[in-house]
C-alpha cells in the first residue's frame, strides 16, 4: 500500500517491532486501563488473562500489549481552484447566511452548531463551507452516525464537487486512500487521528452518536488540535447547548425549509383497540393506509419493533385493495436493507415497513408517513420529529400527511407536536 493513503490514520500492531516508516507515532494501544482507540475503560479478560477493550471491538480487537501506530505526519493537500465546487445551485438568503456565517467561523478557527429544520437544506448549505476547505489547500471530513445518511450523502457530494471522495462504513470494504474530502460513518473516525481540519458531523442527536463516549472521543481525536468543528441538527441535544452558553459553540438558527414552507404538523389519532392481533390489523388502520394509496402517494409506515415486521407485511399483502401494490419492510440488520430503500425511492416499492433506522437522513419524493404505536417508548419527541419530517421536503410538493397514532397521549408526543408548531411560528 501507498504510505500517502494511509496519511491521517491509525492502526493496531501486535509486536513492538513491528515495521512502520518515516513520520509514524507508536504508543501503547492500552495503557493504565484505557483504550487509546476509543477511551474506554478496559475490563475484559481473555483466558491468557489479558484484557482487551470491547466497546470499539468491532472495527479490530485491541489486546493489552498491542500498540497504536499513528500517521499524523503533516502533507500538503492542493489548493484546488474554487474547492473543486461544480454545483450551480441557489441558496435561499437564510441559506446563505447560515453557509456565510460557517465560512468566517471556519476562517476563524470557531466551531458552529446549526439547528436547521428538517428538510432545511443543510446539505446544500455545506457545499462552500466545504470548497473554502479544499481550496485552502485543507482536509475536510463529513461524519454522520448511519450508513443510509453516507448513502445519501455521497452521490449529492460527488455531483457537487469535481474530486474523488472517499466513502467508508461497516457494509464497503476497501483500502484507505487519501482522498481530500472523505464521508463516512462516526465509527469509521475511530480509524484517523489529527486527520481532518474540518470535521462535520451531520445528524449529530441520532443514535449511535448521541450519549455515545467512545465516538465522541473518536471525533475529537480525528480532527487536528488548530482543527474545527461543525454539528448539523434539527433537534439539539443538551450537551450540545451546553457547549453553545459556555461559547464554545456559535448556534446558528434556520426555521424555514428551503422552499419556504412551514413543517407539515403531523395528525394524531387516538387507538382504542389494538394494531395488530392474532387475527389481522385494526381495521382503522388499515383504512388509513389504503386512503395513503389511493392518494397516489408513498407510505412509510413505522412500526416500533422489528419482529412486528413480518407480522405487518404478512396482513398487508392479504388485503384486498393492496393485492397489487408493492409491499417490502426493512430494518437495521436486514442484509438487503440498502437494496430495499433504493427500490422504494425510485418507486419500486409502494409501502415500506420500517423501524426508527429511516427516522431521518434520507429523502423520499411525495411520501407520506403513518407512525404506528407513536406513543412506544422507542420514539423519543426527537425522533418522532425527525419521522415528520420526512413529509413535504420537495419544492413540487412541500406539503403532505404525517400521522401518529397512539393509545395514550405522551410526553415525547406533546414535546414533538410543540417543537413543529413553535418552529411553524
Amino acid at each position: 500500500m501507498n504510505n500517502l493513503n494511509l496519511i491521517g490514520r491509525q492502526w493496531i500492531v501486535a509486536h513492538k517491532d513491528s515495521s512502520t516508516f518515516k513520520g509514524c507515532n507508536k504508543i501503547e494501544a492500552i495503557s493504565q486501563g484505557k483504550c487509546n482507540r476509543c477511551g474506554s475503560d478496559v475490563h475484559a479478560k481473555l483466558p491468557s488473562g489479558k484484557i482487551y477493550c470491547r466497546s470499539c471491538i468491532g472495527i479490530g480487537r485491541i489486546v493489552e500489549g498491542d500498540y497504536l501506530v499513528r500517521y499524523d505526519t503533516e502533507y500538503n493537500f492542493p489548493q484546488l481552484k474554487q474547492g473543486a465546487l461544480v454545483w450551480d445551485g441557489q441558496l435561499t438568503p437564510l441559506q446563505q447566511k447560515i453557509s456565510d456565517t460557517l465560512i468566517e467561523n471556519y476562517r476563524a478557527k470557531k466551531s458552529s452548531l446549526v439547528h436547521a429544520v428538517t428538510g432545511a437544506g443543510k446539505t446544500e448549505m455545506l457545499f462552500k463551507l466545504i470548497a473554502e476547505c479544499l481550496a485552502r489547500g485543507e482536509r475536510a471530513c463529513i461524519a454522520t452516525p448511519r450508513i443510509d445518511v453516507v448513502n445519501e450523502l455521497y452521490p449529492r457530494f460527488t455531483k457537487a464537487f469535481a474530486i474523488e471522495i472517499g466513502k467508508y462504513h461497516g457494509r464497503e470494504y476497501h483500502e484507505p486512500k487519501n482522498e481530500q474530502l472523505i464521508i463516512c460513518t462516526t465509527h469509521q473516525l475511530m480509524k484517523y487521528f489529527h486527520a481532518f481540519d474540518l470535521l462535520v458531523i451531520d445528524e449529530v442527536d441520532s443514535f449511535p452518536y448521541v450519549g455515545n463516549k467512545q465516538l465522541h472521543y473518536a471525533a475529537e481525536n480525528a480532527v487536528k488540535p488548530n482543527g474545527v468543528r461543525k454539528y448539523l441538527t434539527a433537534t439539539p441535544t443538551t450537551d450540545l447547548l451546553e457547549e453553545v452558553k459556555k461559547g464554545q459553540l456559535e448556534l446558528l438558527k434556520l426555521n424555514r425549509r428551503f422552499h419556504g414552507h412551514l413543517l407539515p404538523v403531523p395528525k394524531e389519532k387516538l387507538f382504542l383497540r389494538p394494531f395488530i392481533t392474532s387475527k389481522g390489523l385494526n381495521k382503522v388502520l388499515v383504512k388509513e393506509i389504503i386512503n395513503v394509496i389511493k392518494a397516489g402517494h408513498p407510505l412509510l409506515l413505522f412500526v416500533p419493533r422489528v419482529d412486528e415486521i413480518s407480522d405487518y407485511l404478512r396482513f398487508l399483502k392479504k388485503i384486498p385493495e393492496l393485492k397489487q401494490v408493492s409491499i417490502a419492510g426493512v430494518h437495521a440488520s436486514d442484509l438487503h436493507r440498502l437494496e430495499k430503500v433504493q427500490d422504494f425511492r425510485v418507486g419500486k416499492t409502494q409501502l415500506l415497513v420500517t423501524t426508527t433506522i429511516l427516522e431521518r437522513g434520507v429523502t423520499f419524493k411525495h411520501v407520506w408517513v403513518i407512525v404506528v404505536a407513536a406513543d412506544d417508548q422507542i420514539y423519543t419527541s426527537h425522533s418522532l420529529v425527525q419521522i415528520a419530517g420526512r413529509v413535504g421536503r420537495a419544492k413540487s410538493d412541500p406539503t403532505g400527511m404525517i400521522m401518529y397514532c397512539y393509545h395514550k397521549y405522551t410526553k415525547n408526543l406533546r414535546l414533538a407536536m410543540k417543537q413543529i408548531r413553535e418552529m411553524n411560528k
